[in-house]
């Protein structure tokens, strides 16, 4: 018996389905060595060399897959192919006492991909483990030794990492953008013209003299009105016509980062999410493996879509050749593909009962998109008219105006993308046109947005600060530390204490923060894993000036540097100032003579509720550990009042319990058992049967 061992039970099982009898195939779930919980577990003046330990919710899987490796002929190692997967084939050698085995890798889970794996087996790359190890010794460092001075000069529960840390930084900063951002005013000109008895189209001033008309260019009313009365008097001639096609090419098919990016654009997926549908999918055979940043494809699936166009749409959206796509990442791992589905025929249609909702919708925008790279260009009709508008002695005004209409849909039968079509009437030079309307417009500019989860991960990409498998987990740490949250538009903001760190940070510890450094230590990583550079000493090249540094700071850093702020208010129990403080989930006043007098009351604005339980505090808007919101008393933990759904101010006409609104906008009674919430029950059963 042959024994394959993998990370997950669904891929072990796919495995399975392809290859005969003579095969077992295993699952790790996962990592079954890792660095120990609790202590720093790296050997510093040995070479940093790591104390590796078997979890305990590894033992059990350790146990059983030992056993099976005593019954087997031989072992096969066939864990993904990237560092992580690597490291994760070279850990089981080491807890299972691996003296011989062999190491295939995929980039899908397919019967040819499988059997062609077979046929090359390698040995583990130890390179690709080394550049793995590397990043876990960097990030155990970085965690272990910058977390507890967090806890002492700010507050406890904290924590700092490479790529989190600078992912807030960005943040905090195009927060401090928005704030900052002054306003200005500008206007452009839109005039509305007809050839007579023709249709009525908009064009808009780009042109006065020998000035181009910019974005700044009229700033007040008072300039666009003058400029108003004197168009109005103004003659209005069309000078040129351009007709043209203008082309659109596909996109290229997806790696991590713009799937990601567009699952969350499209789908409003969040980046974890997109990760685990996508590693279903994966796991089933149904598309490539999902890290990765690289936009190659291999022959055999060119073909595959060549044949499926002709077939499915004819010979104009074949293009007549294969395109090929280069990343512009220089770091980018090209022996991988890019995120395809596996089977071109697999069309979502064909799949949909095989597929939950979710995965269907992932696979439906990865087979869209490959199947579009492959398409034929999108083909528009473009008009662009220039109109002069003439006064004597008066300068000439020029307006523009450009439409376009699809001739030929292309890729975008099957990837649709944004477009706006606008035609305009026919109109040769020299026409003589009638003015309907001038009409000045005023705008303001805008500060720059929010990231969303797309635009962060996009701009993480673009300043090279982490890889693939990074930017899901980086997400998710800074939310749930409590760093940055999301607003009702899903937009990532920083918190009080996520701004607290930072400048931290920024100011002692500038280089964890520093964009250009961490990108720098990332190409360090890639430089180990292709063999490039020995990983000791780059952690030693970081660690040596980077342990000095906290020495220093340890000293001269003090709490009261940044954790607290004076207040005028007195404490109610001891008379003492009041002042506030700061802890991971928010300020909150407290007594300045702790920890003699342990009062302290939440800052969160309050709801102006009395609290029903204690009647003396108020309800207010407070987190869990895990940042979800709920409604409590002012008052605690001397009064325990607390709801899930916010509290709308009105008391309940029969009970005189408080009235909440749910999360699906209903409102409601708190009393569980008032005779409203009976009827309302009532109703709802009535209008479902």
């Amino acid at each position: 018996m042959r024994l394959i061992l993998v990370e997950s039970p669904t891929k072990s099982k796919t495995i399975k389905k392809f290859l005969g009898k003579d095969y077992e195939v295993a699952a790790s779930y996962g990592h079954i060595r890792d660095l120990p919980q609790g202590n720093f577990g790296i050997d510093v003046k040995n070479n940093f060399k790591p104390d590796y330990v078997i979890p305990t919710k590894a033992k059990k899987t350790i146990k059983t897959l030992k056993a099976l490796v005593k019954k087997a002929d031989s072992v096969i190692l066939a864990s993904d192919e990237d560092r992580e997967g690597e490291a994760i084939a070279w850990h089981l050698t080491k807890a299972l006492g691996l003296k011989k085995y062999q190491r295939i890798a995929f980039h899908e889970i397919t019967k040819p991909a499988i059997e062609k794996a077979l046929e090359n087996p390698r040995e583990i790359n130890m390179d690709l483990v080394d550049s793995q190890q590397a990043r876990r010794v960097l990030d155990r460092i970085v965690g272990y030794r910058l977390s507890p001075f967090l806890w002492k000069k700010v507050a406890q529960g904290l924590s700092a990492g490479r790529v989190q840390s600078v992912a807030v930084r960005l943040i905090v900063e195009r927060e401090a953008g928005i704030k900052g951002f002054i306003t200005q005013e500008y206007w452009d000109i839109k005039a509305l013209l007809k050839k007579p008895a023709s249709d009525e189209f908009e064009t808009a001033l780009f042109k006065i003299g020998k000035d181009i008309v910019s974005k700044f260019f009229i700033k007040t009313k008072a300039e666009a009105d003058k400029i108003i009365k004197n168009l109005a008097e103004a003659s209005y001639q069309v000078t040129q016509v351009e007709k043209k096609e203008t082309k659109k090419n596909p996109l290229p098919p997806f790696t991590t980062s713009t799937l990601q990016q567009e699952a969350w654009k499209k789908l409003h997926f969040p980046a974890k999410f997109t990760m685990r549908i996508a590693q279903s999918l994966y796991e089933k055979g149904l598309c490539t493996y999902h890290r990765t940043d690289s936009l190659n494809l291999s022959s055999l699936v060119l073909t595959e879509a060549k044949e499926y166009i002709l077939t499915s749409f004819g010979q104009n959206y074949w293009p007549g050749f294969s395109r090929v796509y280069k990343t512009k990442n220089k770091s980018a791992q090209e022996a991988h593909e890019a995120i395809r589905p596996t089977i071109v025929s697999n069309s979502p249609e064909r799949l949909a009962t095989d597929l939950d909702e979710k995965q269907l919708k992932l696979y439906s925008l990865i087979w869209q998109r490959f199947l579009a790279s492959q398409m034929s260009t999108a083909i528009f009709d473009t008009t662009s008219i220039e109109v002069a508008a003439s006064k004597e002695n008066s300068e000439t005004h020029l307006f523009k105006a450009t439409g376009q209409v699809l001739k030929f849909d292309g890729f975008l039968k099957v990837y649709p993308l944004r477009f706006e079509e606008a035609s305009l009437p026919i109109l040769d030079q020299e026409d003589i046109l009638e003015l309907t309307k001038l009409s000045p417009e005023q705008h303001f500019t805008q500060p720059p947005g929010r990231y969303s989860e797309a635009s962060l991960i996009k701009a993480l990409e673009k300043f090279g600060v982490g890889r693939p498998s990074t930017y899901a987990p980086t997400l998710e740490t800074i939310q749930v530390r409590g760093y940055v949250e999301k607003d009702e538009k899903k937009l990532f903001s920083p918190t009080d204490i996520g701004s607290l760190v930072n400048q931290v940070l920024v100011e002692h510890f500038p280089q964890i923060v520093d964009i250009d450094f961490t990108a720098k230590m990332e190409l360090e990583l890639d430089l180990i894993s292709t063999g490039d550079k020995k990983w000791v000493p780059v952690i030693e090249e970081f660690y040596i000036p980077f342990k000095e540094n906290l020495k220093i700071k340890e000293k001269e850093v003090s709490k009261k540097d940044f954790a607290q702020e004076k207040t005028d208010e007195i404490c109610p129990d001891c008379k003492k100032p009041l002042v506030i403080k700061i802890s991971r989930f928010g300020k909150f006043y407290a007594c300045s003579d702790f920890p003699t007098c342990k009062y302290k009351r939440n800052i969160n604005s309050s709801l102006g509720i009395k609290c029903p339980k204690c009647k003396t505090g108020e309800i207010i808007e407070r987190r869990t550990r895990k940042r979800k919101i709920f409604y409590g008393c002012s008052e605690w933990p001397k009064c325990d009042f607390a709801l899930w759904d916010k509290p709308t101010g009105e008391i309940c006409k029969v009970c005189q319990s408080l009235i909440v609104k749910t999360k699906w906008r209903k409102e409601k009674c708190t009393n569980a058992d008032c005779p409203s919430q009976t009827q309302d029950n009532q109703k709802s059963s009535e209008t479902n049967s």
